[in-house]
């Protein structure tokens, strides 16, 4: 899925979604568009990517290997 974004220079640009929060994180997009409308990055709420605990990394190898 293509996302209508506004680089930090002002141009306007369609991104795929998976590479939006790497361009955000790198400071190169400023707002981009949700179904809602847009969103100004800094300003309004954003999704933050959320890392695995080494408790969940855990589990998660142990449900793996075939033990509930």
């Amino acid at each position: 899925m293509l996302i209508r974004v506004i680089r930090a220079d002002s141009r306007h640009d369609m991104v795929k979604e998976y590479q939006l929060d790497d361009l955000i994180d790198r400071g190169e997009v400023v707002k981009f568009q949700r179904s809602s409308g847009w969103v100004t990055v800094g300003v309004d709420p954003v999704r933050v990517r959320r890392q695995a605990t080494y408790r969940e990394q855990d589990r998660r190898r142990h449900l793996e290997r075939g033990a509930a």
